[in-house]
């Protein structure tokens, strides 16, 4: 009788899925980034400051949250099952730093210099009457804006894959 009152999972289980979650909800936005602007260029030019205000809110409100949320679980599974020492674990630790401050003090900042630019860069281009904007003329302070926040993205993107490896290959070993 008694192993009817076990539960059906363990608190770990819930946990790890916990983990597992908040990195699929809060890093998986940062792939799709490159293919929303880039599409967004070609088609409609005069979304780019809303993606760009758009990319800054989800850092604050998806991407970090979700960092917090995978080093919590994090901790608690590293102490639950003893893993401290493991490279993975001090891996895990040092992305999480890194992401947090690539995202909090040059990603989050960067978009909304951005879209401002980008909105100026739009006003200063002519839009044919009754027609729809079908291309825009950056300027070189965008561009290289654009440039580096790119980088950074494609930084977080490397990071986050080699976390998801790391994690998928060596946790629980």
């Amino acid at each position: 009788m008694l192993p009817l009152l076990a539960p059906a999972f363990a608190v770990s289980d819930l946990v790890l899925a916990v983990h597992v979650l908040a990195a699929v909800i809060g890093f998986g936005v940062i792939f799709a980034y490159p293919l929303l602007l880039t599409a967004a260029s070609r088609m409609d030019p005069s979304v780019t400051p809303w993606l760009l205000r758009t990319r800054q809110r989800l850092g604050r409100v998806l991407i970090n949250p979700g960092l917090l949320v995978v080093v919590l679980a994090g901790i608690y599974l590293a102490s639950d099952e003893h893993q401290w020492s493991f490279f993975y674990v001090q891996w895990g630790i040092g992305a999480a730093i890194v992401i947090g401050a690539i995202e909090g003090s040059f990603t989050i900042p960067r978009a909304g210099r951005l879209a401002h630019i980008a909105e100026r860069d739009l006003a200063a281009t002519a839009v044919p009457a009754g027609g729809q904007r079908t291309t825009a003329t950056w300027s070189p302070e965008y561009v290289a804006g654009f440039r580096k926040l790119s980088i950074g993205g494609a930084l977080l993107q490397l990071i986050v894959v080699v976390t998801i490896f790391l994690m998928a290959t060596h946790a629980g070993s």
